[in-house]
């Protein structure tokens, strides 16, 4: 017989990590992180034509490229915060913020992945003045995929969400604990007030009251 049978203690499950609300919370905070992390970095490399400019090269960053991916980044990051206090229909709600903020920032950067040229167009046509690319060269770094990653990531946090979210319980503590007052029990203040009465007519009468 195992020592915790000996002594009665009822067997403590524990919940698996993956089905945890702060395991969650955390996975999914670090992914929008990621994600707006991305865009303060490079995404375009663009070379210049030698003639007619004073820097033969410019780097775009992911806020310039993909100006989507960096507001849909901060709606998942509070729609993450979120979830760690939403009830079950919140979740919902916040499952399907989650998917189109993921949604968005894959797109928006496998756009600028797959097109680095019409990305960069802008910032070309501010440094050369035109909005032709003749003679410029642009390449796109790992950023927008590292991006295009995270917006899947939150994506399937949301499927995670509405999963992981079904076993999670609200703790009515606190409400039990009024409900149990004698505020909130009439009949417990009733019987309450009682007990004071026949304390006071058992001193009277010269009588011990806790005998």
């Amino acid at each position: 017989m195992s020592p915790s049978s000996q002594s009665g203690a009822p067997a403590v499950s524990r919940t698996p990590a993956l089905r945890r609300r702060g395991f969650l919370v955390l996975a999914t905070v670090a992914s929008a992180l990621a994600a707006f992390g991305s865009t303060t970095q490079t995404w375009l490399s663009v070379a210049l034509p030698q003639s007619g400019v004073q820097t033969p090269s410019i780097e775009v960053a992911g806020s310039d490229a993909a100006t989507a991916v960096t507001a849909f980044a901060l709606v998942g990051l509070a729609a993450a915060l979120a979830a760690s206090i939403a009830g079950r229909i919140a979740r919902w709600i916040i499952a399907g913020i989650l998917t189109v903020a993921g949604a968005g920032i894959a797109l928006s950067s496998l756009a600028v992945a797959t097109d680095p040229g019409s990305a960069a167009a802008p910032a070309i046509g501010e440094s050369l003045g035109v909005t032709s690319q003749d003679g410029a060269s642009v390449t796109a770094t790992a950023m927008p995929w590292l991006a295009a990653v995270a917006g899947l990531l939150l994506v399937l946090c949301a499927v995670w969400l509405l999963i992981a979210g079904r076993g999670w319980r609200t703790a009515r503590r606190y409400e039990n604990r009024q409900d149990s007052s004698p505020t909130r029990n009439p009949q417990a203040k009733a019987d309450t007030n009682a007990d004071e009465i026949d304390s006071w007519d058992s001193l009277s009468r010269g009588e011990d009251p806790t005998g």
